[in-house]
């Protein structure tokens, strides 16, 4: 079917993912990257990015993930979409937050893409994130409390 054929004059938002990776210890930590390009350049984010127009959600996900911190991932959980009007300066996007759970210690985080360093924070008491990341990650910790408890 040709491109534009069933579509209508219309706004369209853009869709990105956001991935929390927690480490599975009793005081989780959460793998966060210091973005190098505005908005919030120079801030703490978790990994994520837009979604490709001929890709799922799901390898989104794994493919920002990788792309900026060099970690896989078998298993995601989606999580919550984020939807407010407001969440990011560039425009409206709508967000699908995933999770993930890793063994830190089989993992060797590297800054890459868009990312200018990674670091691991307590998931209880991240540093101050971009758009509305910390809301994802009230998200993330609800999610552990229901699920792992």
């Amino acid at each position: 079917m040709p491109a534009g054929k069933y579509t209508y004059p219309y706004p369209r938002p853009a869709v990105t993912v956001d991935v929390v990776i927690a480490t599975r210890e009793a005081k989780p930590r959460v793998l966060l990257i210091r973005r190098k390009h505005d908005p919030f350049a120079g801030g703490w984010a978790l990994p994520g990015g837009y979604v490709e127009m001929d890709e799922a959600l799901d390898e989104a996900a794994r493919r920002e993930l990788f792309e900026e911190t060099g970690v896989k991932v078998k298993e995601l959980v989606q999580l919550h979409t984020f939807g407010a009007p407001d969440r990011d300066p560039r425009g409206r996007t709508i967000s699908v937050a995933y999770l993930a759970f890793i063994d830190a210690d089989k993992v060797t985080p590297r800054a890459a893409d868009d990312a200018a360093e990674v670091g691991w924070f307590a998931l209880a008491r991240p540093p101050e994130l971009a758009f509305d990341h910390k809301d994802i990650l009230a998200c993330a910790r609800q999610y552990l409390r229901e699920h792992h408890a």
